[in-house]
């Protein structure tokens, strides 16, 4: 197989992915990540609410559980923006039961510079007035999106408002001037899906279902 061109976009569009998980997922989910996808990132980080020296995973000083999903968020990007904003330009987080490609995620990603300030995922579209990313199917931040965002809560422009994450994310990024992107490919067809593959190619959704009125964009069943 050719790889030439993956090979020049490993290096022309480099990604930290951060992974969030606990330590009850240590091996049941996180290791399978930490095997298979992730390795094509630049930088791997695995985010938990207690280091782990023998895995690795850093310790962000929270609990673990639902409510406590937006203070990990919080807590993960400005580690990576502490610890590594020098080495990469792009900022992904995942869940440790997400699976990305991220071949085809550079490829979105080349047509954009990291100085821009904007983010890409899954874009919902109640609550704000630009949409915010699905926490689920993960979201990626440039590095000046992610300055911004680490700026926002050093000036109290941003603050803990919810635990509900993506939401929360999507509020911050809005106030400090991020633009939710729009990360469909050439034909329209969404990149970033936030249910099983399964789920996306062969299920029908109910009218009454949620997800018809979250999508920002209109959605092409199988």
């Amino acid at each position: 197989e050719d790889s030439r061109m993956a090979d020049e976009l490993y290096n022309k569009v480099r990604i930290l992915c951060w992974v969030m998980t606990g330590p009850n997922n240590l091996e049941k989910k996180a290791r399978h990540v930490k095997s298979t996808w992730s390795r094509h990132c630049n930088v791997v980080v695995f985010m938990s609410s207690v280091e782990d020296p023998d895995f690795p995973t850093v310790g962000l000083g929270t609990k673990e559980g639902r409510d406590q999903l937006y203070w990990k968020t919080i807590r993960a990007f400005q580690y990576a923006y502490e610890h590594h904003v020098h080495e990469v330009d792009w900022f992904l987080k995942a869940d440790d039961d997400t699976y990305v490609i991220v071949d085809n995620l550079r490829w979105v990603l080349a047509n954009h510079a990291p100085e821009e300030p904007i983010y890409f995922g899954r874009r919902f579209k109640p609550y704000t007035k630009q949409g915010y990313m699905s926490g689920g199917a993960g979201y990626v931040l440039s590095k000046e999106a992610l300055r911004r965002f680490v700026e926002g809560f050093k000036n109290k422009l941003c603050t803990h408002t919810t635990s509900v994450e993506d939401l929360a994310m999507g509020q911050c990024m809005e106030k400090v001037g991020v633009l939710a992107g729009d990360s469909r490919d050439t034909v329209h067809r969404e990149t970033f899906h936030p249910f099983v593959p399964e789920q996306h190619l062969t299920a029908k959704f109910p009218k009454s279902f949620w997800y018809w009125s979250y999508c920002y964009y209109p959605i092409s069943e199988a």
